[in-house]
């Protein structure tokens, strides 16, 4: 039988423990596949596992179709941005057309990584500037603009460009309690941006550069648009500390970095980290699989 992840898209040689403490440290979100129980042939036994994140897979459940259906319903349970955990049974002849023909049945659970989640709308001076300083924090960026030409050629490992010719899309893709930061050419497309990140309602913090005459400017437009005065102060601007002044790049970049410093280290105060404690109960817990908790979850005739 041939193993889908020879020729499938972002598959890497790490194992799964391995994988998880790689986007533990990095506070990328990722699902475990864990074979719970088998009945007949299948193509791994009772305890393997793999890990599958919104680009990577990890290890493996032996391929074929069973490891492709696998990584879909991974990357479906990633989509909704939750902490989850389900058990699926799969029949391997009948359902997925695998001549082992045997049952599998896979407990995935969606691990939600506790880190300060950033998006960054522009990739002009003062985001090239900043994007230089974020690269060494504990964040997860995607930086977002319309022009692909842009980008510096080397993107740091916890950012993620992303090209769309309407960035404003990208507003309905961010994650449940997200930080925004625009900081586009386009004063139109930054208003677009704010009124889509206010209506989502569920920001952690938006940040608009501009001057103060920009900002009395949006917030009127905003009250003009049956904003809320509760829902315009959810806008910061002009973004960054008042402490720090200059007009240069690198001025504001280090402006608007002691904010999103502050901002992090206001979350880690308020919800302590896990990732020790997660990382231990996991790498205990998932090492072995017992046969009663196997015949708990999985009745096979």
């Amino acid at each position: 039988m041939t193993n889908l992840n020879e020729s499938f898209q972002g598959f890497h040689t790490q194992n799964w423990a391995q994988a998880i403490n790689e986007h533990e440290q990095s506070g990328t979100n990722y699902v475990i596949a864990t074979v719970l129980g088998t009945n007949g042939s299948t193509p791994r036994g009772t305890g393997s596992k793999m890990v599958i994140s919104g680009e990577h897979i990890y290890d493996t459940l032996g391929g074929g179709h069973l490891e492709y259906v696998v990584i879909e319903k991974a990357r479906e349970l990633l989509t909704k941005g939750e902490a989850a955990q389900v058990i699926e049974q799969f029949n391997l002849g009948a359902n997925l057309g695998q001549c082992c023909g045997g049952a599998a049945t896979v407990m995935l659970e969606c691990m939600q990584c506790e880190r300060f989640t950033l998006d960054i709308y522009g990739a002009g001076h003062v985001a090239q500037a900043l994007i230089g300083i974020l690269a060494q924090l504990p964040m997860r960026i995607r930086w977002i603009d319309s022009r692909a030409d842009v980008f510096p050629q080397a993107i740091p490992n916890n950012v993620v460009k992303v090209v769309d010719e309407e960035p404003i899309e990208q507003v309905k893709r961010a994650p449940k309690a997200n930080n925004y930061l625009i900081l586009t050419h386009n004063h139109q497309l930054d208003f677009a941006l704010t009124q889509a990140i206010i209506k989502r309602a569920d920001a952690n913090w938006l940040g608009v550069i501009g001057s103060d005459t920009k900002a009395k400017r949006f917030k009127q437009r905003l009250a003009h648009r049956d904003f809320t005065a509760a829902q315009i102060q959810q806008m910061t601007c002009p973004v960054g500390l008042k402490n720090i002044t200059g007009k240069l790049p690198m001025e504001v970049a280090i402006s608007i970095s002691g904010q999103l410093i502050a901002l992090y280290q206001a979350m880690q105060t308020q919800a302590p980290k896990r990732q020790g404690l997660q990382w231990r109960t996991l790498k205990n817990a998932l090492i072995s699989t017992t046969q009663e908790e196997v015949d708990a979850c999985v009745a096979y005739k």
